[in-house]
Formats: C-alpha cells, structure tokens, sequence
C-alpha cells in the first residue's frame, strides 16, 4: 500500500518538536552523568628512593602506591611543608661511601647534583631545585617555612638557606659526617648531629651560630624532641642505644640500652603527637622499638624487616611507615599492637619517609 506523502512528512516534525520541548537537563543530572573524579586521600606517604631516584607516593587511605615522581640523583633525606603543599627532598651526586669503604676508589661527586628538590603536591614532579651546600644528606625546616637548615656531609657543616631566594645565609661547622638536623619545637634552636665526632651541636637559629656541642655517643643518627623541647631522643648507631639529652641545657642526662652494639644500630627516630613513645628504627638490627617516654625502657619492639631506616607516623598516629632499603618496601606498622600489617612496594633502596596531610 502506498504511504501517504502528508502523513510521512509530518512523523519526523513531531518528532522533533517533542525533543525540541523535553526538559534540558539540569546541573545535579549532568554531573551526575559524568564520571566521578578519584576521591584524594586524607594523606598521603611520601619515600624517597636513594638508589633509583625517584620518590615513590602511597595513597594513606587505600595502603597503596598511586605515583613514583623523578627527582635526582641519590634522594634521602625528606621532610613537608606545614602547609602540606611541597615536599623537600634532600639530593646529591656524592656516590655512596658506606663505613669500611675506601673512598679512593668510587668515582667523582657530581656536584652539579647537589640540591633540595621541592616536589609540588599538586603538580607530582619537582617544581625547584636549590642549591644548598655539598652533598647535602638530611634537612629541617624554620618554623616559618622560610629557611632549610641543611647537613652538609663531605663538608662538615650546617648551611642555613632561604627558600625564597635561594641563597646560603650561613655556613657553620658542626663536626664531621654531620647528618641528622631538627629543629626544637620553639623553632629557636637546630640540633645537627655528626657521626664521625660522635657529638650534637645545638645552633642558634636567631644569631646563626653554634651554642654548644657536646657527645652523646657513636655515630649519632637522628633526633627528635618533646613537644615541650626539654627533652630530645639521639640514636646512636654503633652503640645500640639511644641517648637522652636534657635540650634546655644541652646535656646528656642518660642512655637507653636498645640492644647488643654490633646487632641492633638505631637510625632513626619519631615521636608521637602525644610525646608519649619515641619509636626507634635499628637498620640491620631488622627491628621497629617503641620507647616509653615516661620510663624511658623499650616497652614493645617488631621485626619489620631486613634494613628499616625512615619511620613516620600517620597523622592519626594509629600507623607507623619504616622504610625498609633492601627490601624495596615500605612497612606499615599498627602502632597500637606493633605488629606488622602489610608491606608496599616502592622504588630502590626506600631511605626516608614524610606523611603528608590533606589541606
């Protein structure tokens, strides 16, 4: 039967007319359509990766890695802004020289390598580099985020940096093989530690210049205060132990035995936000220490792994990272039991660890 050519043509106008007159969709529905965006973690766990370069990113939510970031040669040490936008890390081009090596024979530093990266936490890569010194190792920042207090380690000394300009302000000597660096809570004085002195010299960050140095034991690693700033924990490597210092006075009060020296070599060191546990990594002593603030005894210790290095708590505190060097992991320690609840792949050779609240 042949069509109507009336009835044809007006199909497709009505067709038209009734899309033409449906509702455009509103904002909710078109959002609702799209897809959902990846929700940020409430914080992220930032490794920096000595032997491969690069620093590895874990979402602290989910325990997995979401990103490994290029940085430069040699990343160890590795702190964040207050503000949680940028991520320093520590760079050199001075090839490793473990104890028992003859620095003869490794090949030139490069010191073109030399630097503190600044990781910007929105962009994931390294927005900066400043130039900080020789072979720069470990670092804190001033209160005010202005300055980075930097150990120099084959020049035995403390540059104090401004960020902003990127100049050295100050260059002081604290001993040979100084490595750890810590600013007191008061934000007025910076312990740096020197493993070849076996001291800690306590610098005046207001006058730049060293107010005293004294020993606390063999080759002192890390430090960390009170909340309160009367009292810092130093761990000594080659004593197996830990020492506690008096920091209004600047002077040893006692030693925590960890362990046999030799067996148990302390490195670093975190403490809770309450202050009431320092927690203490013993690198190839393969253990995690929990130290009772109040007694000053070990009150519970892990296994984590072959060489823990880096330690950082969650913001929480419920969660405790250790950097974990030979293994190439990072182990998440419940700090409540101490007790080792998973293991996360990140670059080679895992030496620092920083936790990174969302703003």
């Amino acid at each position: 039967m042949m069509k109507h050519p009336l009835r044809s043509a007006i199909v497709p106008v009505l067709a038209l007319a009734a899309a033409s007159c449906s509702p455009a969709p509103t904002a909710k529905q078109e959002q609702a359509a799209a897809p959902a965006k990846p929700a940020r973690p409430s914080y992220s766990v930032y490794v920096s990766n000595e032997n491969s370069g690069e620093v590895s990113v874990i979402d602290g939510d989910k325990l997995e890695l979401t990103a490994t970031i290029p940085v430069g040669k040699r990343p160890r040490g590795i702190h964040a802004s207050r503000d949680g936008r940028v991520v320093y890390v520590a760079l050199s081009g001075s090839p490793a020289a473990p104890p028992g090596v003859d620095e003869s024979t490794l090949p030139p530093p490069d010191k073109s390598a030399d630097g503190v990266g600044l990781i910007g936490v929105d962009e994931g890569k390294v927005v900066r580099t400043i130039k900080c010194g020789s072979d720069p190792e470990q670092f804190d920042l001033s209160l005010d985020g202005k300055l980075i207090f930097v150990s120099n380690e084959d020049d035995a000394k403390l540059s104090i940096v401004d960020i902003a300009a990127g100049t050295t302000l100050a260059s002081l000597p604290v001993g040979g093989e100084p490595e750890g660096v810590t600013t007191s809570p008061d934000g007025k004085v910076v312990y740096v530690t020197s493993e070849e002195d076996g001291t800690v010299t306590a610098v005046d960050v207001e006058a730049r210049k060293p107010l005293r140095s004294f020993r606390t034991g063999r080759r002192p690693r890390s430090v960390a205060f009170l909340s309160n700033g009367t009292r810092a924990y130093v761990t000594n490597e080659n004593d197996g132990g830990v020492t506690l210092v008096d920091s209004v006075k600047h002077q040893v009060i006692r030693q925590i035995k960890l362990g046999e020296a030799g067996k148990v070599k302390p490195m670093h060191v975190a403490m809770s936000a309450d202050g009431n546990t320092a927690y203490v990594s013993s690198g190839r002593g393969k253990k995690l220490f929990a130290i009772d603030t109040a007694t000053n005894a070990v009150k519970a210790s892990v296994e984590v792994g072959t060489r823990p290095w880096g330690v950082a708590l969650s913001p929480n505190n419920k969660l405790l990272f250790a950097a974990d060097g030979p293994a190439g992991e990072v182990v998440v320690v419940d700090a409540a039991t101490m007790a080792v609840t998973k293991r996360i792949k990140a670059g080679k050779g895992p030496w620092g660890v920083a936790v990174v609240p969302r703003q």
